[in-house]
């Protein structure tokens, strides 16, 4: 039987009377879905109503998201969601939000009790297919924020940066380092345990990353490394999200990797009027494989609504263009020939045609 998966970019609703007014006018992209599964970015903890206290002491200005938006998540058609990030912290208050996710019956991956707990998938069966997804953050804090064997938290596979002296340091000082990144190997070989247990449980294997570098539309060098990581352990699919803007795809062993989906729905005060354009991924699941991606244009509007633009649109136009622009210079196969569908066969190759 043949149905949609679609996946959601950093999703954050706050200082709205009615938080489902975030999603009115993507109403029917939400409900024409079988399954919608997005990144929470925005936990459901209470927001601080002190100012001396801050929600996040070290983000000035941000405030959680608080549990109201729960039900208006639900009503969106959210069926799970991934919530290790940068911002679920600190771990009591990702704890809190995934015990509001849980009083309204979202499902959630990449935040627990413990280690063990955050680690946990995601498993949604539909129609007969059992969809798994998992959760990590490679952007936390170094404390009270990764959980520990006996401490609450999230899912985290850190990365390292190396700085090495650029080729004009000794004539000009002040030049900017050459920055090498790359994945811790002890937490990069326990995500991939991770999938390989999955794998044994489901039909498709789907890795949600919170990484890169705020508003960087490239990815860096250990994003590439967790994703192939992924896929060399089973992973069907990897998408990213954090740089709050769309970055590269590529295909990778025939399983599409993308690095940052960009913003879906985002109040965030400090992101008003700023990194408005994300991509939402209608992927089309026949048997238990993903054989086609449609890419959905979105954009918030002057009223910070989310919206969705067809691919033959100015904006739609705008933001893929863009989007292959940047897949073409990390050298990806990547390419949308006007359309914005990508069909994977089992050959291996990557066939692309007109939505």
């Amino acid at each position: 039987m043949n149905q949609t998966l679609l996946i959601l970019g950093d999703t954050n609703i706050q200082n709205r009377e009615d938080p489902f007014s975030a999603f009115v006018n993507v109403r029917d992209m939400l409900s024409s879905a079988d399954v919608v599964f997005g990144q929470l970015e925005g936990p459901l903890a209470e927001p601080s109503v002190d100012p001396t206290r801050p929600d996040i002491p070290h983000k000035a200005g941000w405030r959680h998201s608080g549990a109201k938006v729960g039900p208006a998540l639900k009503k969106a058609g959210y069926v799970g969601v991934s919530c290790a990030s940068n911002v679920a912290h600190p771990a009591s208050a990702a704890v809190a939000s995934v015990k509001a996710l849980d009083s309204v019956g979202i499902l959630h991956c990449g935040v627990g009790e413990t280690l063990a707990e955050a680690r946990q998938p995601v498993v949604i069966e539909k129609n007969g297919v059992r969809f798994g997804f998992l959760s990590y953050t490679s952007v936390f804090w170094p404390s009270n924020h990764a959980a520990s064997a006996n401490s609450p938290g999230c899912a985290t596979i850190k990365a390292h940066a190396a700085y090495e002296p650029g080729p004009r340091a000794l004539e000009m000082p002040g030049a900017e380092p050459i920055t090498h990144t790359f994945a811790d190997p002890v937490e990069l070989q326990a995500m991939q345990e991770d999938v390989r247990s999955l794998r044994t449980k489901v039909d498709l294997v789907i890795l949600s990353c919170h990484w890169g570098v705020s508003s960087k539309d490239e990815p860096v060098a250990y994003q590439r490394e967790i994703a192939r990581a992924a896929i060399e352990a089973g992973a069907d699919m990897v998408f990213g999200h954090h740089p709050h803007v769309v970055q590269a795809a590529e295909i990778y062993r025939n399983k599409p990797v993308f690095y940052s989906l960009g913003n879906f729905a985002f109040d965030w005060d400090v992101m008003r009027g700023r990194h408005l354009d994300g991509l939402a991924l209608r992927c089309s699941i026949s048997g238990t494989a993903i054989v086609g991606i449609e890419l959905m244009p979105v954009r918030r509007n002057e009223h910070n609504d989310i919206c969705v633009h067809g691919a033959d649109t100015s904006a739609g136009r705008e933001i893929l263009g863009r989007f292959k622009e940047l897949s073409q210079k990390i050298g990806s196969a990547i390419a949308l020939s006007g359309g914005n569908r990508l069909t994977l066969n089992p050959a291996g190759k990557l066939d692309v045609a007109a939505a």
